[in-house]
């Protein structure tokens, strides 16, 4: 084997858009096409917004206007403008901003004059226009480098700044922005801010009760009790507990959504706690305390340090610098203020109690059954072979574990496919025997009692929360047939009925096969409908050859690997605004046959009506 040549030559010193674009994932996590709400283009998208909400937490600016148009997006604050004469220097100087001055900014979201310059560079279009004091002053970019500098001049618009970009499709595919999860995002925002108005597509989002109307618009109908929020300086609460299982938390720091958590989260679980045996004078375990529980919470900090630049994860230890824990902050916050709230309101208290003892009774009635499962996952993970693992898993650099996928797949051909073509660094398989059960209506006990259930939860480990999940992307890959449409519902069923937040935090997908090939000695299109089916076969003329995919097993590996690789395909399952759990489970999975049966009737019809039509 040749050494390489290491010398002065092998030394490179790469420029500020150079860097970003070789190393994104430093910047902005995984890329991605839009259809995990944690792909690149959403964080572009976040690190402008920043900017905007910055100044409106600074008293400058009451609105925000965003328009996503064909992948063009466009921002547009009221704030004071970036000084005109700095312009060009904020969109492309690393570590360039006012927000390392502390008397401008205080507990600001964007620290580091970083997350503006990654939008400049991974854009194939990106201009700036600043307006300030009746004049504009206007730059246009493209993958970072400088395309245009328009003079000062005169302008009548008010302050402000306007953002133009395009994510470069040579880093980011064939991607599109999801409007839900831009919802979703600009909804945190106006949650956190009272105040603010934020225009997205001409629709208007505004909060009037912050944190609370998060809640009424995330819980699964009523919580047990009313929704109890208390708030102090730089920290806000808001909580009940609802009837799903699991726990449910939205957290924020200086209005950024941590969805990682991090030490405020830790702090806080600790704290409730804590409370809560306190005020019951009961050594309650943890888990019957959390269990169900749904809340948002919200602090601020001056010089945050998070753990990573899309600042998912808070990892300050201390409020400022040389100033209190952010542990012992949350601790005593909540130690005075649910304490009070608790005695204040003694009819929310015995509501509380009452979930603790049925959670603490449903615990030890199946406290058996959870440690001989543990027992049976952990020894059959070593013998069988439904688990094909990855090598990368969560306990590894940022970067790369947002790439870690498990694929559930039924079958020995179709897993058999996947496990020859997947990239054994990032991507796991776990196979299914048959079609799994219908778990609707059915309690936790068959989650350990059931040995599929148990060995995919151990797989996934899943068993106390989402904190340890081993995967970024799990994947239903199913054949595109009836069979294999029924046992997409059976597993979505299991993982809303048992495990709602791994949908909600966007952590599951079914996988997109392409339903023919049609192809002749010269090209091949792999066609995922028969629109795109039709476009190949005029594209290749006189008696293409056409193959019907009905199952993954008959899928080549080698043709396989197109289809999970950087151009797979996942569409996410996602509960939307308005989507109740505990309504649409009985409908699609119960027994109420008779309305099931109308539904797909009705829908038949309009089916038919629409061929008709054609």
């Amino acid at each position: 084997m040749t050494a390489a040549n290491y010398s002065e030559d092998t030394i490179r010193t790469l420029d500020w858009k150079e860097h970003i674009r070789k190393r994104p994932g430093m910047y902005i996590g995984k890329l991605g096409d839009g259809s995990s709400q944690d792909d690149g283009i959403y964080v572009l998208l976040k690190e402008v917004l920043d900017n905007a909400i910055d100044e409106f937490m600074m008293g400058f600016g009451k609105s925000v206007e965003i328009t996503i148009n064909e992948n063009i997006v466009q921002i547009r604050d009221y704030g004071r403008g970036i000084p005109l004469g700095k312009v060009i220097d904020v969109a492309s100087k690393m570590n360039t901003g006012a927000k390392y001055d502390s008397r401008v900014f205080k507990k600001s979201v964007g620290l580091n004059g970083v997350g503006i310059k990654a939008v400049n560079a991974l854009s194939s279009y990106f201009e700036i226009k600043s307006f300030r004091e009746g004049r504009v002053k206007a730059v246009r970019f493209a993958e970072g480098e400088l395309q245009l500098e328009n003079p000062e001049q005169a302008c009548p618009e008010k302050n402000g700044t306007l953002v133009s970009f395009v994510p470069d499709q040579k880093m980011f595919g064939h991607f599109r922005y999801i409007e839900d999860y831009v919802e979703a995002m600009i909804r945190n925002y106006v949650y956190l801010n009272s105040g603010l108005t934020i225009q997205f597509n001409g629709n208007s989002y505004f909060s009037k009760d912050g944190l609370v109307d998060l809640l009424r618009e995330n819980v699964n109908g009523d919580g047990l009790y009313s929704i109890i929020q208390i708030r102090d300086e730089d920290i806000e609460l808001a909580m009940t507990h609802g009837s799903q299982y699991g726990e449910i938390y939205y957290t924020f720091v200086n209005g950024q959504n941590t969805t990682q958590g991090g030490t405020h989260l830790t702090a806080f679980k600790e704290a409730l706690v804590k409370t809560v045996r306190e005020f019951y004078k009961k050594d309650f375990d943890p888990s019957d305390i959390r269990t169900s529980v749904v809340a948002a919470l919200s602090i601020k900090v001056e010089e945050p340090v998070f753990e990573s630049q899309t600042k998912t994860k808070l990892g300050s230890k201390e409020m400022t610098p040389g100033g209190a824990s952010v542990r012992n902050f949350i601790i005593d916050f909540l130690k005075k203020h649910l304490d009070n709230y608790l005695h204040k309101h003694p009819e929310t208290a015995d509501i509380l109690l009452k979930k603790i003892l049925e959670s603490e009774k449903e615990r030890k009635a199946i406290s058996g059954i959870q440690k001989l499962a543990r027992e049976r996952a952990k020894k059959s993970s070593l013998h069988n072979r439904k688990l094909r693992d990855c090598k990368i898993h969560l306990n590894d650099n940022h970067e790369r574990r947002l790439d870690t996928t498990i694929f559930i797949t039924e079958g020995d051909s179709a897993s058999g496919s996947i496990t020859t073509s997947r990239d054994v660094g990032t991507q796991a398989v776990f196979s299914l025997k048959g079609k799994p059960l219908n778990v609707f209506g059915l309690t936790k006990k068959i989650v350990y009692e059931n040995e599929e259930f148990n060995l995919l939860q151990a797989a996934l480990d899943i068993e106390d929360g989402l904190e340890n999940l081993r995967y970024n992307n799990v994947v239903i890959a199913t054949d595109a047939d009836v069979d294999g449409m029924h046992i997409r519902l059976l597993m979505m069923t299991f993982f809303l009925q048992f495990f709602p937040e791994l949908v909600r935090q966007g952590h599951l997908y079914i996988l997109q096969t392409p339903l023919f090939r049609v192809r002749n000695k010269k090209q091949t299109f792999y066609c995922y409908s028969d629109e795109e089916k039709q476009t190949a076969i005029h594209k290749l003329g006189v008696n293409p050859e056409i193959t019907r995919f009905k199952g993954l097993g008959e899928i080549s590996p080698d043709e396989f690997r197109h289809f999970i690789g950087k151009d797979i395909r996942l569409e996410p399952v996602r509960i939307k605004k308005g989507d109740h759990i505990q309504d649409i489970l009985p409908f699609y999975m119960g027994k109420n046959t008779q309305d099931r049966q109308d539904f797909i009737i009705d829908n038949l019809r309009v089916e038919e009506d629409l061929v008709e039509a054609i």
